[in-house]
């Protein structure tokens, strides 16, 4: 099968933890991944890839030397050179965080901060080509950018990614190239969009974006949930937090959880029936 992504697609996302072997525990009887650490014998550190049914869909590891150490979820955007990457985030006034390197032959990655802070991953791939199993419970189905300013970001990935910012159904990141590579490997996608009520150019959209005021800048990740009550509630006996219960949003139903060892995310399920409900008021999710 070919990939599933273009250059400026969210490819993956994995979370790097104080206390890895924990988060494989809790992750993996949350979602029912299966998880397997794919560092070389005798690494100072851990790196677990996540599996539903065989297909990649996440990764849990240990942060690198000198790390805060705090855990997070990291966006990880699929990029043709690391390297070029890394001159057009400077040129366009962000930060390198980590200079790009080869990850043994998986690819090449680097670690970015646009001009509010937030920190963005990018992939060069080699033999990983990013997650293959998406949209679907315990996969990633969103990447949400938090920000508190919308007009600096629009301008930062739009130099960077290509990205253009839509207002429909809150802020949107789109890439026109991405509903035609979609609609070429699965014809008919647009014309069911349409028919299902989707916002114009939602076929293009790869991420999302949320205005935060006075908060700082950060990527959220959202992952696709059967039952999202009953995973608040089993968040929460494997020593997880519910940071934000249950609650209808548009086109879905959502949760935000904070995992034992700090790092947040949401959980969202697909519901056609609330298309037009609207988003509460103070809701932030992850």
């Amino acid at each position: 099968m070919s990939d599933r992504y273009i250059p400026g697609v969210p490819c993956w996302v994995d979370t790097l933890q104080p206390d890895p072997e924990a988060a494989v525990a809790f992750y993996g009887e949350l979602f029912g991944w299966e998880l397997e650490n794919v560092m070389p014998p005798g690494s100072p550190g851990a790196y677990y890839t996540a599996r539903l049914n065989g297909g990649d869909v996440a990764a849990v590891g240990s942060p690198p030397p000198g790390a805060s150490g705090r855990a997070t979820w990291n966006t990880y955007v699929w990029v043709t050179d690391a390297d070029e990457t890394a001159a057009k985030v400077r040129a366009a006034g962000g930060r390198v965080v980590a200079e790009p390197m080869d990850v043994h032959d998986a690819g090449r990655m680097a670690a970015f901060a646009d001009p509010a802070g937030a920190e963005i991953f990018v992939w060069q791939p080699r033999r990983h080509r990013g997650a293959t199993v998406v949209n679907e419970h315990g996969a990633v189905n969103f990447n949400t950018l938090y920000t508190p300013d919308v007009e600096g970001a629009r301008a930062f990935y739009g130099a960077v990614f290509g990205w253009e910012l839509l207002d429909v159904a809150g802020y949107m990141w789109a890439l026109r190239a991405y509903g035609d590579f979609l609609e070429e490997r699965t014809p008919g996608m647009r014309e069911n969009m349409q028919r299902m009520g989707a916002p114009k150019r939602f076929e293009e959209v790869v991420a999302s974006l949320t205005p935060s005021p006075g908060e700082p800048a950060r990527w959220g990740v959202t992952f696709g949930a059967n039952d999202v009550d009953t995973l608040a509630t089993r968040a929460a006996e494997l020593g997880g937090s519910v940071v934000v219960g249950p609650f209808d949003a548009p086109w879905s139903r959502m949760t935000v959880i904070t995992d034992p060892q700090g790092a947040t995310f949401t959980a969202s399920k697909f519901v056609p029936e609330n298309r037009d409900v609207t988003m509460p008021e103070g809701i932030a999710t992850a």
